[in-house]
């Protein structure tokens, strides 16, 4: 009589199947390790005409995989996406969840902090203020500055209200005129370090005409 496979050391062949099981966890899950990073807040569907400001610019997110892979992710491979399209102007309160956080498909997310935060939805401002030349240093003896021409002379902000509204001119960068004794001509950029802001224009020519002193004789 020929004895059945599956019924023949069903016990023995039961803890084979459990032990084939638990190394394959065993493998699996060996070698996985933890890393927390800084991920930057992006938001899509922001109302028309309006700007998000006053939000944390970056949460930490716990990831989860392969020790081996999680050396070589960066923080640029992962992002907090956020819906906004349903935000009111004033201030609100938002969620965010693991849905929110795009990732290679090899990780996990285990840990967000915060998971709640505030932002706050303005009006969108679009304003044209004067640009002025930051001009450090002097000419050389004798000489001065007869003339100076920026071109162009205005440059158009635009982003939250309360931001731009208090923006009535933009610096140049630094333009050193130290022991010049001839015309110069610059290409500086503009001075404007809030990035929730953008300009029309980046750099403006800035053109200093320089003149000898006339000393009066006695």
């Amino acid at each position: 009589m020929k004895k059945n496979f599956f019924t023949t050391n069903i016990w023995l062949k039961l803890v084979s199947l459990l032990m084939a099981v638990a190394l394959w966890f065993f493998v699996i899950l060996s070698g996985r390790s933890e890393v927390t990073m800084d991920v930057p807040v992006k938001f899509i569907n922001v109302p028309d005409k309006s700007e998000a400001v006053d939000y944390p610019k970056s949460i930490s997110v716990t990831i989860e995989g392969q020790e081996q892979l999680l050396k070589y992710l960066k923080p640029n491979d992962i992002s907090a996406v956020l819906d906004i399209s349903d935000a009111k102007s004033g201030r609100s309160f938002y969620t965010i969840s693991k849905d929110n956080i795009k990732l290679p498909k090899s990780f996990l997310v285990t840990g967000i902090d915060p998971e709640t935060f505030s932002l706050t939805i303005e009006r969108q401002l679009k304003k044209a203020v004067t640009v002025k030349p930051h001009i450090v240093g002097a000419p050389e003896k004798d000489y001065r500055i007869s003339a100076i021409k920026v071109e162009p002379g205005t440059v158009i902000l635009e982003g939250p209200e309360s931001a731009v509204s208090k923006i009535d001119a933009v610096r140049t960068e630094p333009i050193d005129i130290s022991g010049i004794n001839s015309d110069l001509v610059y290409k500086a950029n503009l001075n404007l370090t809030d990035t929730l802001i953008k300009k029309s224009i980046n750099k403006v020519d800035i053109t200093l005409s320089v003149e000898k002193t006339i000393k009066e004789k006695r």
